[in-house]
Order: structure tokens, then C-alpha cells, then sequence
């Protein structure tokens, strides 16, 4: 039983590897999403994480319902934020996610929230540049 649990992760690992960004696809998914950026704001309210993408090395776009989503940069050193299989959003103030005051964590790592920029995903939608949100 453990050699075929073995065998399946590291195929799940190898999948998951086969399918990951290059550089060149972050860059064109990051320059799709700031398109569609707003202005920075100091926090969003998070009740939970509905799906997210990493679209480079200090930067992730997070979805908080099905239309509404923010692009975050966050402090550097963040070591393969890129390559992360799953983050976790903080909120020191219930529910509110602070630039500053938050972080992205992931493998072991607490990044800094240094920008967070609201998007105008329902506009992205309807111009047919969803992206390719798949976390």
C-alpha cells in the first residue's frame, strides 16, 4: 500500500511540475491582470479564499468570491512564491486583510502583503481575459 501511495505522489508531482507557469506565461498572465488593476488600497475584506494565482515571483492574485479579486505584491525575499501548491491569506483583523499588517504564507514561508490592488475581474470576464485561474 505505501509503495503505491508513493508512486502516486510523486506522479501527482510530476503532473503538477508538467503543468507549471513558465516565465514567459507569468509575465503575459501579470501584464493581463494589471491591466485590470485598480488604484492601491490599504485592505479587502476576506471571509475566505475562493481560488488564487501566482503570477511571478512577489505577486499572486487572490479571489475572494466568484467576481471579485485583488492582485498582492508582496515583500522580497519570497523565495518560489511562483511555484507554490498553496498559500494562506492572513488577517490580523478579522476578516480584513491589511497591507503591512498580513502575509502569504507558503512552504514554511511569511511574506509581507506590501500592495494590494482590487480588480475589475467582472471587466476582464466580459473582455475574455479570465486569465488562466486554475488554483
Amino acid at each position: 500500500m505505501r509503495k503505491i501511495l508513493s508512486v502516486a505522489a510523486c506522479l501527482s508531482a510530476i503532473a503538477a511540475t508538467a503543468f507549471a507557469d513558465t516565465p514567459a506565461t507569468e509575465a503575459a498572465n501579470l501584464a493581463r491582470f494589471e491591466k485590470y488593476a485598480g488604484a492601491p488600497v490599504e485592505n479587502f475584506t476576506m471571509w475566505s479564499m475562493y481560488k488564487w494565482q501566482g503570477l511571478g515571483p512577489d505577486k499572486i492574485a487572490v479571489w475572494t468570491k466568484v467576481n471579485e479579486a485583488y492582485l498582492l505584491t508582496v515583500a522580497q525575499p519570497c523565495i518560489r512564491l511562483e511555484d507554490a501548491k498553496g498559500i494562506v491569506v492572513t488577517s490580523q483583523m478579522s476578516h480584513q486583510v491589511n497591507r503591512r499588517l498580513d502575509y502569504v504564507d507558503f512552504a514554511h514561508q511569511h511574506c509581507q502583503i506590501v500592495e494590494i490592488r482590487p480588480l475589475d475581474y467582472k471587466t476582464m470576464l466580459k473582455d475574455g481575459d479570465s486569465g488562466s485561474a486554475s488554483k
